[in-house]
């Protein structure tokens, strides 16, 4: 993933079911990356693309601005870049470092509650509508790993600031799905009726708000970086 189109990658890696750990053998590497765009091009007639999206391989790189505000929204994917374990980043430049230093920022407990709660829901309305065939049963079994993913990853985020990448028991994971694929609904129902009520019980050490300031200058540093010499 090098620069194109005047854009300089400023940070990057592999996200996903590799980074958690739930890969199988047909599981695609999915990337992720933050650019930062010419500061100039933003003054142009057209500015430049927020996001840049490929397939096969699975590549998706936002421009530092849009990256910034997908993150404080509690958005997981682009949270998770932040997060990852050291053998899981691919490029890694002094811009990189300096938001992987400030990511705690990014984060507040009504976002990450409803953003884990959010995606989670959705996971389990893909659960009810999957066909029932072979393909259709792999397909359950990956929403729902995912589906219960998102709720260990939001519940641990939410209970102590710290978001857990690699899952310490991805069997158990791996066997929930499995599980579930074979009509077990009503266990991902529970899953996501007790993780409700934990998102309730539990005192949180996240703000009620992100913290915008050292975004904001992280952001006006690399505009500045990326001015004409």
């Amino acid at each position: 993933m090098g620069d194109h189109d005047g854009m300089h990658l400023l940070l990057s890696g592999i996200v996903g079911s590799v980074a958690y750990g739930l890969a199988g053998p047909g599981s695609d590497t999915d990337r992720l990356g933050v650019f930062a765009a010419p500061t100039v091009a933003f003054h142009g007639l057209r500015p430049p693309r927020e996001s840049v999206v490929t397939t096969e391989p699975d590549v998706t790189l936002h421009e530092a601005r849009k990256y910034a505000l997908l993150a404080l929204s509690g958005n997981p994917t682009a949270t998770e870049l932040m997060w990852l374990p050291d053998d899981c980043y691919e490029t890694r430049t002094g811009f990189g470092d300096r938001l992987i230093g400030i990511r705690s920022a990014f984060l507040s407990a009504p976002r990450v509650r409803d953003a884990y709660l959010g995606y989670a829901s959705q996971q389990f309305r893909r659960l009810t509508t999957a066909p029932a065939d072979v393909g259709g049963r792999r397909r359950s079994a990956k929403h729902a790993r995912h589906l219960a993913r998102l709720l260990h990853q939001g519940r641990v985020l939410y209970a102590t600031g710290v978001l857990e990448i690699r899952l310490a028991d991805p069997e158990w994971f791996r066997a929930f799905g499995e599980r579930v694929a074979g009509g077990a609904l009503a266990e991902a129902q529970a899953l996501v009726a007790s993780a409700e009520a934990d998102f309730a019980r539990i005192r949180t050490p996240l703000p009620e708000r992100p913290d915008e300031e050292p975004v904001e200058r992280w952001l006006l540093d690399v505009r500045a970086a990326h001015l004409p010499r």
